[in-house]
């Protein structure tokens, strides 16, 4: 097996993601125009996209982290405008994208046309956070975006089974079909619902951080691959099973968190980094045996879906904003009105993705039958990239300077400051009063000063939120806080060179150097973290 294009596909998109940092342009669309480049470069090996691949193994981990990054209880208040367009709205498209394919391309079957529509029925997870987190949305429309984009896929990848079932005549019946969402629905849920406590008792009772941390890196794919083998939804497991775990993360021991905030980070950027650019990669997989449909006709019908797939976004969103609020009391008394502007950032941010890729080579090349060949499934394969492209190029790069353009309100950072240090408060007079408790019992006695240093800690702990408020410093502008970070690491960079000198003067050997180290970077982690 040869690794090197694997190898070059990692380090090559970790590399451009590192350098969109650095550029006004979102990493995602710097990776899908770089991957466009360089797969007409010759010599390029062949990145064909294996559903065998993506959906197992690469779905179920960029899954999980960002439902580990959402908030249980910001989606359950936001649970109907997700569920719209979760569900609502991918069973809509897959119709109206559909049948509108069906009738631009003579001689297409209505099945055909409907396998096409579920594929590019579903915005894209990575897509949706990744412009969501650059951009700074007001958190009820990112809650929005990310929960629709959690949930979607599943209910893409049961429409897409659905139609394709009849297309190569295997018998499918509507009555079957709502049978097996049901079953795909319902079954993810239950099974996440059966995974979750025991994965997390595990999470709480092993001590070992190395173990917790693979049991983590383990838990997506056990919670996908546990309910695609009972035919249910693996998407909505993993989901399922990620809410709760974030939403209870704090019962984890202090070192499983540090260990695996850092492994996800590094696992979610590779991966973001490697869709991406698989995304761009495609082209001349995609451009390879279209036949009839080069040239001036393709490019058509690739500009004629992608209006379709823009256009029916809009029809869906605004609708399924307004109409409960005229047709509910109760919402209209529990929520905000809501004002054009968020329904259109909604509608726009459909940017499509690597699922859909996935989805649509996984189309088998004959039917049931074995004999004749899927009708028109290089179109099809063709029609997803541009799809997929079109969206993240022209949505992706306009998101941005719509949001501006629509002076959305700016986040109070004032209030928000405010709020955290009032938290903070009450939790350092709860703190205090254990304290005191504690050091009452005799088995608990300290000698005076290390008594004093942990009320040190701890009202240092409570004043630095409020430090954030005040002046900054006049004459190297540096606030309170970031003078104290300055100086704590000046001061443990000192100490850290004298342990390497002293290693290097074989005073101390490299086991304890190591050692030494270790507590240092534990305590520039402990004072960065109270700043933070």
């Amino acid at each position: 097996m040869d690794v090197m294009p694997l190898l070059l596909l990692v380090a090559g998109s970790a590399t451009i993601a590192a350098v969109a940092r650095r550029t006004p342009v979102p990493a995602p669309l710097l990776l899908v125009a770089v991957g466009l480049a360089v797969s007409s470069v010759p010599g390029v090996p062949d990145y064909t996209l294996d559903p065998h691949v993506v959906l197992p193994l690469l779905l179920p981990p960029l899954l999980h982290t960002a439902a580990t990054d959402s908030s249980y209880l910001d989606l359950r208040a936001q649970l109907r405008p997700v569920a719209l367009l979760s569900v609502g709205y991918v069973l809509f498209a897959t119709f109206v994208v559909g049948w509108a394919l069906y009738m631009l391309v003579p001689d297409l079957p209505l099945t055909a046309a409907l396998v096409f529509g579920a594929v590019v029925a579903p915005p894209d997870a990575v897509a949706a956070t990744a412009v969501a987190r650059r951009v700074g949305l007001p958190s009820r429309i990112t809650t929005i975006l990310q929960g629709e984009s959690l949930l979607n896929d599943a209910t893409a990848i049961t429409a897409y089974r659905v139609a394709l079932a009849a297309a190569v005549g295997e018998g499918a019946t509507w009555a079957g079909g709502i049978g097996e969402f049901l079953l795909a629905a319902v079954g993810g849920v239950v099974a996440g619902l059966v995974l979750m406590a025991p994965i997390h008792w595990l999470r709480t009772h092993v001590k070992e951080a190395l173990f917790q941390n693979t049991l983590s890196l383990l838990t997506p794919f056990v919670a996908y691959a546990a309910a695609e083998q009972v035919h249910a939804s693996g998407v909505l497991a993993v989901v399922v099973v990620a809410l709760y775990l974030g939403h209870r993360a704090w019962e984890v021991d202090f070192a499983t968190r540090l260990q695996e905030e850092a492994v996800w980070k590094m696992v979610a950027f590779v991966l973001e980094s490697a869709v991406f650019a698989l995304i761009g990669l495609q082209l001349p997989v995609v451009l390879r045996g279209l036949g009839e449909y080069e040239g001036v006709l393709a490019a058509w019908y690739a500009v004629a879906v992608f209006l379709v797939v823009v256009a029916a976004r809009f029809v869906w969103v605004y609708p399924a904003t307004f109409l409960p609020r005229l047709l509910s009391a109760r919402i209209r008394e529990r929520e905000a009105s809501p004002t054009w502007r968020g329904p259109f950032v909604v509608a726009w941010a459909g940017m499509r993705g690597v699922v859909s890729l996935a989805i649509a080579f996984s189309i088998p090349l004959t039917l049931h039958d074995g004999a004749e060949p899927f009708p028109h499934r290089n179109l099809i394969l063709f029609l997803t990239f541009t799809t997929v492209i079109g969206t993240l190029v022209v949505q992706g790069l306009t998101l941005p300077p719509l949001i501006r353009l629509l002076k959305f309100p700016a986040r109070d950072t004032q209030a928000e400051t405010l709020a955290e240090a009032n938290a903070q408060a009450q939790a350092s007079r709860a703190a205090e009063r254990r304290l005191d408790e504690l050091l009452t019992d005799e088995r608990n006695a300290l000698p005076a000063p290390l008594a004093d240093r942990l009320r040190i800690v701890l009202e240092r702990r409570r004043n630095a939120v409020w430090e954030r408020l005040g002046q900054a410093n006049p004459v190297t502008g540096e606030s309170v806080d970031d003078t104290y970070r300055r100086l704590s690491r000046e001061m443990i960079s000192a100490e850290r060179e004298v342990f390497v000198k002293l290693r290097d003067a074989r005073y101390i050997d490299d086991e304890m150097l190591r050692t030494l180290l270790r507590r240092l970077d534990l305590e520039e982690a402990a004072a960065f973290r109270e700043t933070a």
